[in-house]
């Protein structure tokens, strides 16, 4: 039978639980009760072919706590007339909350919503749509109002999380909770006391006016003939120099040409090449080596690994430095290393609008699975006689393996 059974009647106050709803309802003071809840009832035939199973049907329903039935009066040929639910009804969030045994979370909430409303009443409205969420995070609540309350007092912070003095928290805690936090005081501060072009987890402290640890750029000098720092040339293999974004802009070298490689040990292996030097790239984001204007009288040369997600790194590298040429990401180096193929677990699926005409080709190859499904070259793997290769071609020179 598909009659309503006690069982169906908690699934459905389970459901307002789990929406939010029924503590929503003590945030913002409109109630919802009386609340029917849907009952499905045993047809007029079924009443009569069947009255056994209804009358079970009906003492279990009796036995439900918390719930009021209406009851109708239904004639039966034999035994009369006899009372049959016909509707049912939870009376109040109160004993919503007792059938479900949620009264002691309800009284945390009320807690809660108490504070809010003394401490700040702009986040009530928070609290009404994200109330199972404040009873997750309710041990914390108290210092994240405090964390509000001290951002709203310094609308231009202009220093490091760590260095926030807000007694019982740490840079830790507020990192931490960035997300919950970010929800806080979006609701809470002027929009002039917010950055609104920083967005995400990522860029938390650059929104709300915080320092951020500098973007740093790593490199190696490639010109065996070129000193940078005193008593170390390129010939030093040892020498691995990282500056700060603002810093690496300020440089003056006589370079000609730039490698960007994702892989470290690439970079590091990477030959000696004159008036060039290799960059550790950082995947996708270019924001430290977009101030660095020096950049676009040089040749850039980017070689990511060969799928959907290495030509998304170049195409998004040419919104900064529409120059860049790719390196060793090509149809030919992919298929003479089938031996050493890989497989790419998530696709860049979107269209790529900055690749060449043969880069694309190899791309929407890539991204439809026409040569194998999920396919993947990752840079490292391809040999380092074919890097040399490569970089003879470029240069016009050869370059034996390991010498200058």
């Amino acid at each position: 039978m598909n009659w309503t059974r006690p069982k169906d009647l908690r699934a459905q106050v389970q459901k307002l639980w789990d929406r939010g709803e029924l503590l929503a309802a003590t945030a913002s003071g409109a109630s919802t009760f009386p609340r029917r809840l849907v009952l499905k009832v045993p047809s007029s035939s079924e009443m009569s072919s069947r009255f056994d199973e209804v009358r079970t049907w009906i003492a279990e329903l009796r036995t439900t706590p918390h719930c009021r039935f209406e009851m109708r009066e239904f004639a039966h040929r034999v035994l009369g007339v006899n009372a049959v639910p016909d509707a049912a009804w939870i009376d109040s969030a109160d004993e919503a909350l007792a059938w479900l045994g949620k009264r002691r979370d309800a009284m945390l909430f009320a807690a809660l919503l108490e504070e809010t409303r003394e401490r700040q009443p702009l986040l009530v409205d928070w609290l009404a749509k994200r109330s199972l969420r404040a009873l997750d995070i309710a041990g914390e609540w108290s210092h994240l109002l405090d964390i509000v309350a001290w951002r709203q007092a310094h609308p231009r912070p202009d220093i490091y999380l760590r260095q926030a003095d807000i007694p019982g928290v740490h840079s830790k805690f507020i990192e931490a909770h960035r997300g919950v936090l970010a929800e806080l005081l979006d609701r809470v501060l002027p929009p002039d006391a917010i950055y609104a072009t920083a967005a995400g987890i990522g860029q938390f402290a650059a929104r709300y006016g915080f320092r951020e640890k500098p973007l740093r750029i790593r490199f190696r000098i490639l010109d065996p003939s070129l000193v940078v720092l005193p008593g170390h040339g390129a010939n030093d293999r040892e020498l691995d120099i990282a500056l700060d974004a603002k810093s690496f802009a300020a440089l003056d070298l006589p370079i000609r040409r730039v490698f960007i490689t994702e892989n470290e040990t690439n970079f590091l292996a990477f030959p000696p090449v004159g008036g060039s030097i290799v960059i550790f790239g950082a995947g996708y984001g270019w924001d430290a080596l977009g101030k660095a204007q020096w950049l676009g009288r040089c040749t850039l040369h980017y070689w990511g690994d060969i799928d959907t997600h290495g030509f998304g790194i170049l195409d998004q590298l040419r919104s900064r430095f529409g120059h860049v040429e790719s390196f060793l990401m090509d149809r030919a180096t992919l298929l003479s290393h089938e031996t050493l193929w890989g497989q790419e677990d998530d696709q860049v699926l979107h269209d790529l609008p900055r690749l060449s005409s043969a880069e694309r080709a190899l791309f929407d190859e890539l991204r439809d699975n026409r040569i194998r499904k999920n396919l993947r070259l990752e840079q490292e793997m391809i040999g380092f006689g074919r890097v040399l290769a490569a970089l003879a071609e470029i240069t016009g020179k050869d370059l034996p393996n390991g010498s200058p």
